[in-house]
């Protein structure tokens, strides 16, 4: 089965780019992960509030809490698709670094992905 890749663009036979499941799934996390609840109009709780909690003092409860929302966020959003296993959140300079672990449903694959954003 084939799935739209993100983000949306044209491949070289200018047809919409496809994609299969594994990146199907990580291009999922990713929107979940960098998308502030409240910014979908018609899913105002979709995403997690991963972007703000960036900005609060660092302390070690709050590292357990942006991986405990992290968690939850892909855990009701994607709990179809696959199994969380860890989620790491680090902030380095001006970029924030989140590390997914988890296995596809439908096939039983564990990955790993590692994503960043600028902070700013």
């Amino acid at each position: 089965m084939r799935y739209l890749d993100f983000p949306y663009r044209f491949d070289g036979r200018r047809r919409t780019a496809e994609t299969d499941l594994p990146r199907h799934v990580r291009n999922l996390v990713e929107l979940i992960l960098f998308t502030m609840p409240g910014e979908r109009v018609n899913r105002p709780d979709f995403g997690s509030a991963l972007r703000q909690l960036v900005f609060a003092p660092a302390r070690q409860e709050l590292a357990a809490t942006t991986q405990l929302l992290v968690q939850g966020a892909l855990t009701q959003w994607l709990s179809a698709l696959i199994e969380v296993e860890a989620v790491t959140v680090d902030s380095r300079d001006e970029s924030l670094i989140v590390t997914v672990a988890y296995t596809l449903r439908a096939s039983g694959e564990r990955r790993t992905d590692t994503f960043e954003r600028g902070l700013t």
